[in-house]
């Protein structure tokens, strides 16, 4: 499978009429997570932006779906997608088409979880960086069993124990 290029992507349409990235098709997609990225207050300031759109461009993944949630103070909330136009220009380059992973139901019940005056920036990605050892594993008739995160507060604990 060649590497995968972010720049040389064209859209198809899904029988469904869904615009869909050349090259993302079930036999080569590599492992997708969501990550629910909470930050204190209801204005996001597009920081993060810059550091998704590189790990994008690097192959390392593929943003598939993008989404903002804000609660107010009174308990309100806001849903921000990406083709709305405050947070198109931070975030354009990323996705080059809108693939609707997360329902409203999905971006209500983390809005649920939310204290009031917070947002969260919610955003699928495809690890394409794995795609090839995906394809591997499956043609090798295999299947992962496990697969856990190690949290960042026992990396460091077990960093700082080795000095």
């Amino acid at each position: 499978m060649p590497p995968y290029d972010p720049n040389s992507l064209e859209c198809t349409l899904s029988e469904g009429g869904a615009p869909v990235p050349s090259g993302l098709n079930a036999d080569t997609v590599g492992p997708v997570d969501v990550a629910v990225i909470a930050f204190e207050g209801n204005q996001f300031n597009g920081d993060v932006a810059p550091a998704l759109r590189e790990l994008h461009q690097s192959g390392t993944v593929r943003v598939l779906d993008l989404s903002f949630v804000r609660k107010a103070a009174d308990g309100s909330v806001d849903i921000v997608e990406l083709g709305d136009p405050e947070v198109t220009e931070a975030f354009q380059s990323l996705t080059e088409a809108q693939f609707d992973l997360f329902s409203d139901e999905d971006l209500q019940a983390i809005a649920d979880g939310m204290p009031a005056r917070s947002s969260a920036l919610v955003v699928a990605w495809e690890n394409t960086w794995a795609a090839r050892l995906g394809a591997a594993i499956r043609g090798s008739q295999g299947e992962i069993r496990l697969l856990e995160r190690i949290d960042r507060d026992t990396v460091t604990a077990a960093i700082a124990a080795l000095d």
